[in-house]
């Protein structure tokens, strides 16, 4: 258990960044979807470059998780279909909650708790899909 401290500590510490960059706010979030203005798109384009950036580093020093293994880098999908499908799914969540579903322990912790309608119907709609992912194309 005490190993798993220092993602706890990350955890809090990613919290305390995303309450205090607004990019928690459902106004942030609504201003996005309506292209009213760039704070979000400035948020996720950073993730974006940072994560890649990251996958380079990875790539090209060969680092290795915290079990020591080395990470494998899966190829390229050819099909695309179903990320634009996932996409619209994820987006249209987004868009009805005002909220995405990484930061929702955040939002609860801080005290809007109607978002756990919101954290159940995530979870539910994880467990179903553990439930039928044996039927759907991958």
């Amino acid at each position: 258990m005490v190993k798993y401290i220092k993602f706890f500590i990350i955890g809090i510490f990613f919290g305390i960044v995303a309450a205090k960059s607004e990019f928690l706010s459902w106004y942030r979030i609504y201003e996005m979807f309506r292209f009213k203005s760039f704070h979000m798109y400035g948020v996720i384009g950073t993730a974006v470059l940072l994560g890649i950036v990251m996958v380079w580093v990875f790539k090209r020093y060969n680092i290795r998780d915290t079990q020591r293994q080395t990470i494998i880098h899966m190829p390229k999908q050819t099909t695309y279909y179903r990320y634009v499908f996932g996409g619209i799914i994820f987006g249209l969540g987004w868009a009805m909650t005002g909220a995405c579903p990484g930061p929702l322990y955040i939002l609860i912790g801080s005290g809007f708790y109607t978002l756990i309608i919101t954290l159940i119907s995530a979870l539910v709609g994880t467990f179903v899909y553990g439930l039928i992912k044996h039927k759907l194309p991958h």
